[in-house]
């Protein structure tokens, strides 16, 4: 299924053209044309589902090669690949608008730049590392390794929102309206080359395609990780020669197409097609170390979609009032110093040892997050509520008032670039910000330096305050959280497939 997604000239209505192809061995496919108001109902829409217009016909691309790699590896291949092409206007103005939202979001926490900016279209910010000794910045390079230009760049490149390639063609259109510019990108559909090409680059697979991205927007707006470039073909001279030897790359691209399927699935179809008859009698083993190696790669997936289920359908404890910071630097006498008492060495402690160890002493500490517990003070571990603690209980000691909890989202968000929303990626930053600046605020560090104000959890007054700004980061982060959930959803549907 091939959509269009664009603004129609003359009236309010979304356009889309429908590419529907089969495993059947009919070597032809159909194109369909309907329109689809904004305000239509969904009953409505229904129905003009039911009764689709059939147009012209198009040469329909690596239908074998697909059929025959969803056979022989158990891929679970869609009937009818969907094929998503967003115009250039449309993802130019969307990927433009979520690198100088990041930058907004980093630059407080950015080294000053010491050159004049580039003049490259493709790099019209001028990207610097972020600066280790910020306090409320750092944790994205010790935490979640964004380093140098680099790290930044990575949270800067844009990325389609997976979810197209499940929608029905309603639901997409309202996912793409925010993009709509008034440029009209639609001429391609008149070029059968586009489609076969794209098709031909995904092995049938289809895809989100970002119709004339360059090889230059990979690794500068775009990711290279994930992404499978869609060359132009052009017709030999010598029509009777092989599919093969008729065609040959050009230069340039059709675009840039993106696809968790094909990323997932590439290497399998790519050893499918090149397989002999003479490979028949090791292709069973071959293909159960695939089927090993793909469901090895779920399980990091399968892990972070569990935490954030769990996490969502968990309890919340809103009386911890950041006390991890403090069991890091608790110090009684006798006891052997801390090993992270040197964390924030630029940062001067605004309370004395003392206040610490009577701040950790006072009740106990209830921290629930298990890669905070591994930097206590060795003295300050019996002293927490859970102890002995290990990464498998994560699951049921992960909650959804924690401020790390919240950090992590963004941990999770990155585990799933350059297959997910650059929406949701901006949005899971700022909670991760918003979690950093509670989080060292509430400790015994003095950040007035950067701007931000102390909460002081050693005073009754301060411990209120904790609670108060730490309920509102959590209803803050619980629909995000929901969200990620979906896309980690939508991602393992996509990429891990297997029958």
């Amino acid at each position: 299924m091939l959509i269009l997604l664009r603004n129609h000239a003359v009236t309010s209505r979304v356009a889309f053209f429908v590419l529907s192809t089969t495993r059947a061995k009919s070597p032809r496919c159909t194109v369909n044309y309907f329109s689809v108001s904004s305000s239509t109902s969904s009953a409505a829409s229904a129905e003009v589902l039911d009764n689709l217009t059939t147009g012209r016909a198009i040469p329909a691309a690596s239908e074998t090669a697909t059929s025959k790699a969803a056979d022989t590896y158990n891929i679970v291949t869609p009937t009818a690949p969907k094929l998503v092409v967003l115009p250039e206007s449309k993802w130019r103005a969307a990927a433009h608008q979520h690198s100088h939202r990041i930058e907004a979001l980093l630059r407080p926490g950015l080294l000053p730049s010491s050159s004049q900016p580039s003049s490259s279209p493709s790099s019209s910010l001028n990207w610097t590392p972020l600066d280790p000794n910020n306090p409320i910045y750092n944790f994205l390079i010790e935490y979640y390794g964004l380093k140098g230009t680099k790290g930044v760049r990575r949270l800067a490149r844009w990325s389609p929102d997976p979810e197209l390639l499940l929608a029905t063609p309603p639901a997409a259109a309202a996912s793409i309206e925010s993009c709509n510019h008034d440029t009209d990108d639609s001429s391609f559909i008149n070029n059968d080359e586009v489609i076969e090409a794209a098709m031909e680059a995904s092995h049938g697979l289809g895809g989100i395609l970002l119709l004339n991205a360059t090889l230059d927007d990979l690794g500068s707006i775009l990711h290279l990780r994930g992404s499978v470039p869609v060359p132009y073909y052009t017709n030999n001279t010598n029509m009777d020669a092989p599919k093969g030897e008729r065609w040959r790359r050009k230069n340039r691209l059709h675009g840039v197409l993106y696809n968790p399927s094909v990323f997932y699935n590439d290497l399998r179809i790519a050893s499918c097609e090149t397989t002999t008859a003479t490979d028949n009698e090791n292709i069973n083993n071959h293909h159960q170390d695939d089927d090993d190696r793909l469901r090895r790669t779920m399980a990091s997936y399968q892990w972070y979609s569990s935490i954030l289920s769990t996490t969502l359908n968990s309890e919340p404890v809103l009386h911890c009032h950041g006390l991890h910071e403090w069991a890091m630097l608790y110090h009684p006498i006798g006891s052997d110093p801390p090993p992270s008492a040197m964390y924030q060495p630029n940062l001067p402690k605004r309370v004395s040892q003392t206040i610490i160890n009577e701040a950790v002493e006072r009740a106990g500490i209830r921290c629930t997050h298990v890669d905070a517990l591994r930097f206590f003070a060795p003295a300050a571990l019996p002293l927490n509520r859970h102890v002995n603690v290990t990464r498998m209980d994560q699951l049921q000691l992960e909650q959804k008032g924690c401020v790390h909890a919240q950090m992590d989202l963004l941990k999770m968000a990155l585990k799933l670039s350059s297959f997910v929303d650059s929406t949701l990626l901006g949005d899971v930053l700022e909670v991760a910000l918003d979690a950093r600046r509670l989080d060292v605020a509430a400790s015994p560090y003095d950040a007035s330096a950067y701007g931000l104000q102390a909460v002081p959890v050693e005073t009754r007054e301060g411990r209120k305050m904790y609670r108060r700004q730490q309920a509102e980061l959590m209803n803050e982060a619980e629909p995000i959280r929901r969200r990620l959930l979906r896309a980690y959803e939508v991602f393992m549907e996509l990429a891990f497939s297997i029958r």
